[in-house]
């Protein structure tokens, strides 16, 4: 036996080794990981914590307590907003949240992700929710890209990209219902009010009593009385009482208006104090001007540098207080019958307060009662105002468009992706429909379907992480019988654009189109095994016979997938590492080394043997072939001499699709199209030949005859 043999027959060995061994692979993987118990997780984000409260109310919620104090609430987003991810089920996190409607933490407590049971660390996973902790309930938080438009961002997760995108969207929605039931932020409006704008070029002279009369200046007037029975049930119930004969007795009052309204602030000052008091607005700032008697607003504790501890502005979920670079101090009112006040200033509202002259305002007086040498109590008394609307210009409110779903987001940040996939599509069926022309220019199409096959590794397997799976199947089936939902399946803009080819080409081509043009693993055999070629590696072919029954290895290992995703879809799913798709494209190798063995064993048989996976192992081709039989198109031509006599397409087919009868076997084709090129070459194809050659000795023939 010379070398040769010896070569030939250690590869089939080889060959054959990983055909049996296949679908046991990846048994050491099966491992899930239980439910996690959340009471650590809360524990561990607030070690001081005295009591966790059963979980209860609607939406359910653990309260947490140090004695009487809410640390924060926790909760799980299955209670709240369960949405499937990849898998088709939820991930379940535990998030906790502070009474300042920010993130303490999220944890995750359980998932069925099959990218994360094999293939990435789910300590990733783990760093991915670690990232909310210090957020804002009210941000608008996305996956990956830049700060922008009103968005925070967070890192994605590569090679899992939609896992953590719905993973975002249960944390915040989850988190924005929690926060709306507790208090802490305001439902969203479905309406949107723009900023009011003040008239400038409007004034209208008018003395004290009309100013007061028709609402421009409003009054916040307390008895004794009134302030007393605040304090009632407190500590500070019997501090600072006046005799009974003195409760219907004045308090304090305050007079407050928007300064800046020329016909306020014109009537109420005098020409040059008003143009002093607005000479450095800028827009968005305004002058709230108060003035007072009795009860001090301005408080005695106030010192420059300081805060006026007294007053304050509301206006919706602004709270508005004073420093004393706010504080104008006014000496006299020019308004005809303005009383006198012991106290008079005008408060300029910053514009990073986003005050909105033209909507209800609270002017906030607090009253304090000294208990002890350093303990108070404070209680607080408001007064509305409300805007005339002839000094404002108020714009029509904005009813905005409906916020994106999570499926929108992600078909909008891969439009690029979407474009230029959809355009691969469109250029592949041009070339299926002018096959026929193409395959009588070989060169061309050998150049172009090679071309074809590299930008489908590079840009659909490695770039865009394109590569079907037979999960994906699976996945489909399983969202039939449990309720169909399309939100799931669009999350991935590419595999659905995939699976729509995949599906449109099978009904009208076979499985053929999608295995020998767009399986981005497929490509990368079919060109590996070109090079190899090139080099002139040795190829080896099994004999039909054994080659015939190797067939059948694909069609057993997707019954024994399929009946295991009955069971558990996450279980299919690491049995379904027969497929090396993940670690080659969504992981790129970067895993443990025995998926990076198997990824590399296949690839390295494949040097000698054409897509040896593709033919005799690969569930997902098995899977897409058994549509064949519905297949409206039969479009590789074959001639009578097909098979008998001539066997010339039947040896040079590489992956051996045309049984020894001639016969194209459309359920193993991929559609390469080498056969129809032959098909049309005369120096190829025995039966084109013989016609050829009669063609000519009869046309030979007639050009004797006319000579004659």
């Amino acid at each position: 036996m010379n070398f040769s043999q010896v070569y030939k027959a250690a590869l089939r060995l080889l060959m054959l080794f990983l055909f049996f061994i296949s679908s046991s692979f990846c048994a050491f993987a099966l491992f899930v990981s239980p439910p996690k118990d959340p009471v650590p997780f809360i524990q561990e984000a607030f070690p001081q914590l005295t009591k966790i409260s059963e979980k209860q109310g609607d939406p359910l919620l653990w309260t947490i307590y140090q004695d009487s104090q809410i640390l924060g609430y926790a909760f799980e987003t299955n209670d709240i907003a369960k949405i499937p991810a990849y898998s088709g089920e939820p991930v379940n996190m535990l998030v906790i949240i502070d009474p300042a409607g920010k993130y303490v933490t999220a944890k995750v407590l359980e998932h069925h992700e099959p990218i994360i049971l094999a293939g990435i660390p789910e300590k990733k996973l783990w760093d991915f929710v670690d990232q909310y902790a210090g957020l804002l309930i009210s941000d608008r938080i996305k996956v990956g890209g830049k700060a922008s438009q009103g968005y925070v961002p967070v890192d994605g997760l590569s090679g899992a990209t939609v896992t953590v995108m719905v993973m975002n969207s249960a944390i915040t929605k989850a988190a924005s219902k929690a926060a709306v039931s507790l208090g802490l932020i305001e439902k969203k409006s479905d309406v949107i009010q723009p900023v009011s704008t003040i008239k400038k070029d409007v004034f209208v002279k008018k003395d004290w009593l009309e100013l007061t009369g028709d609402g421009s200046i409003r009054k916040l007037y307390l008895t004794n009385e009134a302030v007393q029975k605040a304090f009632v049930g407190t500590q500070a119930e019997d501090v600072d009482n006046v005799p009974v004969s003195e409760n219907k007795a004045m308090f304090a009052e305050l007079y407050y208006a928007v300064a800046d309204i020329p016909s306020i602030g014109k009537n109420l000052f005098s020409d040059s104090d008003y143009a002093w008091l607005t000479r450095e607005l800028k827009a968005g700032e305004h002058l709230i001007a108060v003035f007072g008697n009795g009860y001090s607003f301005k408080g005695s504790g106030y010192v420059r540098g300081g805060i006026f501890d007294r007053i304050q502005l509301h206006q919706n979920n602004n709270e508005i207080s004073f420093r004393d670079l706010d504080h104008s101090r006014v000496t006299d009112l020019f308004s005809s019958g303005a009383p006198k006040f012991k106290e008079m200033s005008v408060f300029k509202v910053q514009d990073f307060h986003e005050f909105d002259p033209g909507a209800s305002w609270q002017i906030e007086l607090l009253v304090r009662r000294q208990t002890g040498p350093v303990d108070s109590l404070f209680s607080s008394f408001k007064g509305s105002y409300d805007v005339l609307a002839q000094y404002v210009d108020t714009p029509p409110a904005v009813y905005p468009e409906p916020e994106l779903t999570l499926s929108e987001q992600v078909w909008l940040e891969h439009q690029v992706e979407v474009i230029v996939l959809t355009a691969l599509i469109v250029i592949l069926l041009l070339i299926l429909f002018f096959q026929d022309i193409l395959v009588r220019h070989p060169t061309f199409m050998h150049n172009l379907r090679h071309g074809f096959l590299a930008v489908t590794v590079v840009f659909i397997g490695w770039s865009w992480g394109g590569q079907l799976s037979v999960v994906n199947v699976f996945t489909f089936l399983q969202a039939l019988f449990k309720g169909f939902s399309w939100d799931l399946f669009l999350l991935d803009p590419v595999i659905f654009i995939l699976w729509c080819a995949a599906a449109a080409t099978m009904l009208l081509w076979g499985r053929a189109v999608y295995c020998g043009w767009l399986c981005p693993f497929g490509a990368l055999q079919e060109l590996l095994n070109v090079f190899a070629r090139h080099i002139k590696l040795p190829q080896v072919e099994l004999p039909w016979a054994v080659h015939e029954r190797l067939w059948a290895i694909k069609y057993l290992i997707l019954l024994a997938l399929f009946g295991i995703s009955l069971d558990s879809l996450a279980l299919a799913e690491q049995f379904a590492e027969v497929e090396p798709f993940k670690t080659t494209f969504l992981l790129k190798f970067d895993r443990e080394w025995p998926f990076v063995a198997w990824a590399l064993l296949l690839l390295t048989v494949n040097l000698f043997n054409r897509k040896s996976f593709c033919r005799y192992l690969c569930p997902l081709g098995a899977a897409l072939s058994v549509s064949n039989s519905v297949r409206l198109f039969d479009w590789l031509k074959r001639r009578p001499e097909c098979g008998s006599p001539c066997k010339t397409c039947a040896k040079e087919c590489e992956i051996q699709a045309i049984h020894p009868d001639g016969v194209i076997n459309m359920r193993e084709c991929h559609y390469c199209l080498d056969c129809q090129i032959t098909y049309y070459n005369e120096d190829k194809c025995p039966p084109l030949k013989k016609m050829a050659y009669k063609k000519r000795k009869k046309q030979a023939l007639e050009r004797e005859i006319k000579e004659v």
